[in-house]
């Protein structure tokens, strides 16, 4: 901002009008060097305008400084007086700074005049006193001089002047052992005692330039002990004497010594023990020689060499200054500190039982010592037997220590208590005082002898197990026991019978609690009792007894039925009430009662089709039908029935008793055809139709397998109706439609537009034998039937059931080409939905060709003038192709 302002003045000053306004300016004038702030420089006046009201608008000020500074500012002196002054920001300095300044001085008055001058300033040099450098400077500069050391240089002391002149060193006072040369060195004159000289000096370092102006300060030279001189003892004892067993910080000696470096001041001195000890210590600073270990003069080498010598050194530096040493003895006293011991301390023996009385057990005097080392110190005696069982045992004399047994102990002996361990102790005590004492533990074994046999609580076991207990089950417990005391340890073995025709040991006994366990399933139908042998061993004696597993009959076998699958074919108007096919169903069980079956069909039976007669109470049962079948109104739509069929066993048991007795469930498997509108035209031959259907199944790990088979099988089903649609094609040019010779169509024939797609069937035409019968419910005639494969003809009494032999037949079929003799038609799907949509009167024969029932429900025409020996090939035939 104060630029801007002075920038704005001097504009105003260039550009506007200027009158001669400052007189006395310009001018020079001179300042001497150091000036202090406030010291006037020059002064000048304002002249005013005769426009001016003589009033100054702007004061003097400077403008403009050449060099830069801010070592001068104006002051006013009185009425258009003002002066020139010296700030002391920064203080002026000959040697350093500027010597010139040219200051330009602005000033306008109240008429808008303004005039520019300039004012020079000149520093003039003066003659300054010299200064000191470094520490000398600001304070009294403290040196350190050893004792002892040679005359020589100190220090140096270093002073300038300002005006570059030549300084001149000299100390004060002149008495002092010191020297300053002319160049500020100052020298010792003389190597200093301190014992002897005075420890501190002062010097007065004067430097005085060529004007004699000159500067004074102080220097403290400090003379600095030196350990020269080595310490003395100042205790004359030498030997000292104490008991055994002091408590550590004991005081032993007081050593004392001292040091003729400090004689005006407390001996700093330092003690040490210069001799490897373990019992000893000595305080560094105070010189107290104390115990610092147990010291035990029983042991070695105190033992043998009761005296422990000891160097103590004395320092007046603890890092190896002047030292002096000594040697002390101190002599170990022995007290009675240890009680008698006994190696071992704990004793035990063992005897049998009806050992004979008077006999000495133990010498306990040749395991105990006492290792004090002077008598009576280590004399001992034994008192005190005491314990369970003591009346039985003592001592033979309290010096000897023999113990003797008196009497003997028979752990069976009702009036023992039956202790085999017998605890003791005796006291063994110091003779001398304070009669120190320790405990001596024996233990006394009575050791059993086997005297008796094992004996089982019965010499006979029998156990009763169900049959159907899982293997690894406990089935009793055999007990032994002996009179000996402490009781045997008895083990269990078996170690005659046990085994089954399956296994060599189906029983197994727990060697340690006699638990009789079973190793495999028990079977009343097979074996109804298990004999076998178990032994009871203390290790040294046997006993044995006798063990009867009686197995309980339990229902664990299901009902076994036959057959277990079977597969029917029936007409859809089978009558209510009749044995379906003559099936029988005849079942066995090894454990249950043939009047405890009962039969039931679980799965399949939709609409409740079929039922089992009877349902309970026999092992045989028919198999019934129950319901008619009614595909007209939609309420049947399954053609193919397969029943599973539950025998269970618990016909003879009550409500209450199947909910805890276990049965037991026999499966069979039902399969049922039903064959709508079966035949009635009289057959001479027997003989079937069979169409092949096959099914192969694939893990899902082999899914491209379908895939593969189900593309390749279309792209050739494409070909093949691409070839048929050709063939039908040429055959509706080249052949004309040909009719029946009756003049009746082909049932459900196709429009001429529509070509039929060809059709292969693979036909095989065999007799059979057939091995069951029934009565055609619309003719009422009598037909047999093959129960496998479903293959019937009419009943001729006449005629025995022998098989013929098979003749194969390959026919043809193709869209309403010609008619052959062999020809079969198979209806599409949509002749065979109308077919059934017709009631069944209309299913019944008439003028045409008859029906036969085919695989699936579909129907194969067959033509009227067919001959009755005709055979159609059996579904087990037609899945062989």
């Amino acid at each position: 901002m104060k630029s801007t302002f002075l920038l704005f003045i001097l504009l105003g000053v260039v550009s506007g009008r200027r009158t001669p306004l400052l007189r006395g300016l310009p001018a020079t004038s001179t300042v001497e060097e150091n000036a202090p702030a406030g010291v006037s420089v020059y002064t000048f006046n304002i002249t005013g305008s005769p426009l001016s009201s003589g009033v100054v608008a702007i004061h003097p000020t400077i403008v403009n400084s050449n060099p830069l500074t801010e070592a001068f500012a104006i002051v006013s002196a009185g009425d258009l007086v003002y002066r020139v002054v010296t700030t002391g920001n920064p203080i002026l300095d000959y040697e350093t700074m500027p010597k010139r300044f040219d200051l330009q001085i602005f000033v306008e008055d109240t008429a808008g005049r303004t005039d520019l001058n300039t004012l020079t300033v000149q520093v003039a040099d003066k003659n300054e006193r010299p200064v000191f450098w470094g520490n000398m400077a600001i304070q009294t500069v403290r040196i350190y001089v050893l004792e002892g050391m040679p005359p020589g240089l100190i220090y140096r002391v270093n002073a300038t002047d300002p005006e570059n002149g030549e300084l001149k060193y000299s100390p004060l006072p002149e008495s002092v052992p010191f020297r300053v040369l002319e160049n500020g060195d100052i020298f010792s004159r003389k190597k200093i005692d301190y014992e002897k000289d005075p420890h501190c000096y002062f010097l007065n370092i004067t430097v005085t330039d060529p004007e004699g102006l000159n500067s004074t300060r102080t220097v403290n030279i400090n003379i600095i002990n030196i350990d020269d001189e080595s310490p003395y003892f100042t205790t004359k004892q030498r030997i000292y004497r104490i008991p055994e067993e002091q408590s550590p910080g004991t005081v032993v000696a007081n050593i004392t010594a001292k040091d003729p470096d400090d004689e005006d001041s407390p001996s700093r001195l330092f003690y040490s023990i210069q001799s490897s000890d373990t019992y000893f210590s000595i305080n560094p600073s105070t010189g107290v020689l104390q115990v610092s270990g147990r010291i035990d003069r029983d042991v070695l080498p105190l033992q043998l060499h009761p005296n422990v010598s000891m160097i103590v050194r004395v320092e007046d530096s603890p890092r190896g200054g002047h030292f002096s040493e000594m040697e002390i003895t101190v002599i170990i006293g022995d007290i009675n500190d240890n009680p008698p011991e006994c190696n071992p301390s704990t004793f035990r023996k063992e005897i049998n039982e009806n050992t004979t009385a008077g006999i000495v057990l133990l010498d306990l005097r040749n395991s105990c010592k006492d290792i004090d080392i002077d008598p009576p110190n280590n004399l001992f005696s034994f008192t005190g037997l005491s314990g369970f069982g003591s009346n039985s045992f003592a001592l033979e004399s309290a010096e000897s220590g023999r113990l003797v047994m008196t009497e003997s102990i028979d752990l069976e002996n009702p009036s023992n208590p039956g202790v085999e361990v017998y605890s003791l102790t005796v006291r063994v005590q110091d003779i001398a005082s304070p009669n120190y004492s320790n405990t001596i533990y024996i233990y006394i074994r009575i050791k059993p002898v086997n005297e008796f046999f094992p004996v089982f609580s019965s010499l006979s076991y029998e156990f009763k197990v169900p049959e159907i207990t899982k293997v690894g089950s406990s089935i009793g417990k055999v007990i032994a026991s002996d009179a000996d005391w402490p009781p045997s340890v008895i083990t269990y073995s078996i170690i005659a019978g046990g085994g089954t025709k399956d296994y060599t040991n189906a029983f197994w006994i727990s060697p340690i609690n006699g638990d009789v366990k079973i190793l495999e399933r028990l079977d009343y139908e097979t074996t109804q009792k298990h004999f076998f042998t178990v032994q009871a061993s203390d290790q040294e004696k046997t006993a044995t007894a006798s063990v009867t597993v009686n197995v309980l009959e339990v229902n664990d076998e299901e009902p076994i039925c036959s057959p277990s699958f079977y597969s029917i074919q029936i007409p859809v108007s089978l009558a209510v009430g009749t044995n379906v096919n003559g099936f029988r169903i005849q079942c066995q069980d090894r454990d249950s009662d043939p009047r405890s079956f009962r039969y039931f069909i679980e799965e399949g039976n939709v609409n409740n089709h079929f039922t089992f007669s009877p349902v309970a109470g026999s092992n045989t049962s028919q198999l019934i039908l129950a319901s008619p079948f009614d595909y007209e109104s939609g309420l049947d739509t399954k053609w193919i029935y397969r029943l599973r069929v539950y025998i269970t066993d618990d016909n003879l048991l009550s409500a209450e008793n199947k909910a805890t007795h276990l049965v037991k469930t026999g499966t069979v498997t039902l399969s049922i055809r039903v064959i709508p509108n079966p035949t009635t035209v009289t057959t001479t031959t027997p003989g079937f139709t069979v169409v092949t259907k096959r099914e192969n199944l694939y893990l899902d790990s082999a899914w491209y397998v379908p895939f593969v088979i189900t593309l390749g099988s279309l792209l050739l089903l494409g070909l093949l109706g691409y070839l048929g649609a050709l063939l039908a094609r040429w055959l509706c040019v080249r052949c004309p439609s040909a009719s029946r010779a009756d003049g009746t169509p082909l049932i459900n024939a196709p429009e001429k537009k529509k070509p039929k797609k060809e059709v292969a069937l693979e036909m095989i035409k065999l007799n059979t034998v057939f091995d069951g019968e029934a009565r055609d419910p619309v003719t009422g005639k009598m037909y047999e039937f093959n129960t496998q494969s479903g293959a019937r003809r009419w009943k001729k009494s006449s005629e025995p059931l022998q098989p013929t032999a098979a003749m194969q037949v390959r026919s043809s079929a193709i869209g309403n080409g010609g008619q052959e003799t062999d020809r079969a038609e198979v209806p599409s799907k949509k002749e065979t939905s109308e077919k059934r949509k017709e009631p069944r009167e209309a299913a019944r024969p008439s003028a045409g060709p008859s029906q036969v029932p085919g695989q699936d429900g579909l129907e194969v025409p067959k033509q009227k003038e067919e001959p009755e020996d005709r055979e159609l090939p059996s579904a087990a035939q037609q899945r062989r192709h």
